[in-house]
């Protein structure tokens, strides 16, 4: 194989939004949505995991940079699973760099694996020069984490992450996803938001143990737990119709009512889902402060927790910063993912990132092709 030529480096640098799960949490995983349909409500807020991919010249080798460092010969040797199945899936073996930098706090129930994938997934098809629809990429996406890293998550981080908006997942018990998003005037959007805090409370877990008890027990009719989960599941998927229509209604007040109903029901399903603290920054907030309803940000255990305030802002926040957990303000995301640059000139070719060994050239090699090498 002949070696790679002096490509230009440029960078490409692409984002994706992180979510907020409104209503229908854990009903988006196949465990349940097979048997009974998913449904999904979320937003996307304007807060992003951003990603670099540079293609190296010299260096053959594939360095990643996330939380932790990683320099390997070959993609498949990354112990980080995302990046290296996007690696592969996309036929690059060696010689790139990947940089990936957070708005926000990894392992905090805001979607944060999925918009890593969905922002990697939109550099590696830029950089290709394979366009694809944000769709595809989504659906990319779920392939990767749901069929090749065999991980139990369901789909609405990889469709928010590449989609966007305040918006509805309708999901079929064979896996395929119609979506719509729902429309509110500046005036509400602006009321909402306001009323709907978030609160960093610090502590960080690992959503796949969580995710996976709901998933075992979904699937094992054996289990002495497996019709509780099933029937919260079956409740919370109601719940989230009723949320996106008092939305519509422009009825708040009752979304926060709900959004206590959706807390109370997925503490039934499984106790891990909350922490002491939790319970008890809840339970002085609905006292003291007038909070209707909240919930922990994604399958639970920590992270951001939502509380929905319709009065008592400042006092609410007073508490929450006493408390060590500050408040995030947000506005809603409604472009999904995307490129924000690539950087590279369009008339240089491509770095090969094919593993095999270069040849070397033949003794009989004209000199002016010597001098290109």
């Amino acid at each position: 194989m002949p070696c790679p030529s002096q490509a230009d480096n440029g960078m490409i640098i692409a984002r994706a939004p992180y979510r907020i799960t409104l209503g229908g949490g854990g009903t988006d995983l196949p465990s349940f949505y097979e048997k009974h349909g998913g449904f999904i409500f979320a937003m996307c807020m304007d807060k992003y995991l951003s990603l670099i991919i540079n293609p190296t010249i010299i260096d053959r080798r594939i360095r990643l940079e996330y939380l932790q460092s990683e320099l390997v010969d070959h993609a498949s040797k990354l112990r980080h699973g995302l990046a290296r199945e996007a690696l592969l899936l996309h036929h690059i073996e060696t010689a790139m760099e990947i940089t990936s930098i957070g708005d926000l706090p990894g392992r905090a129930g805001i979607g944060s694996s999925g918009s890593y994938l969905v922002a990697l997934l939109s550099a590696l098809h830029a950089y290709r020069r394979m366009p694809v629809s944000q769709f595809e990429i989504a659906e990319e996406a779920c392939d990767i984490e749901i069929n090749r890293l065999k991980e139990p998550v369901g789909k609405q981080d990889q469709y928010m992450a590449a989609l966007g908006g305040l918006r509805c997942l309708d999901i079929a018990p064979n896996g395929e996803v119609k979506t719509h998003t729902v429309s509110l005037s500046q005036s509400a959007l602006h009321e909402f938001l306001g009323n709907t805090h978030l609160y960093y409370t610090g502590a960080q877990r690992n959503a796949s143990s969580i995710l996976r008890l709901q998933n075992d027990a979904a699937l094992d009719k054996t289990r002495v737990d497996h019709q509780t989960v099933v029937d919260c599941l079956k409740h919370i998927k109601e719940i989230g119709y009723r949320i996106v229509e008092a939305l519509r209604q422009e009825n708040f007040d009752e979304f926060g009512k709900l959004l206590d109903d959706h807390w109370q029901t997925k503490k039934r399903m499984n106790p891990e889902i909350t922490t002491s603290i939790a319970d008890r920054l809840y339970d002085v907030a609905k006292a003291d402060f007038g909070v209707l309803g909240g919930k922990i940000m994604g399958a639970g255990g920590g992270g951001f927790l939502m509380l929905y305030s319709p009065t008592n802002h400042t006092k609410l926040m007073h508490y929450m910063a006493e408390q060590g957990c500050p408040r995030l303000h947000y506005g809603i995301d409604v472009q999904g993912a995307k490129v924000v640059a690539d950087l590279r000139s369009p008339s240089q070719p491509d770095v090969d990132h094919r593993s095999e060994t270069c040849e070397p050239l033949s003794p009989a090699a004209p000199a002016s092709l010597e001098a290109t090498r």
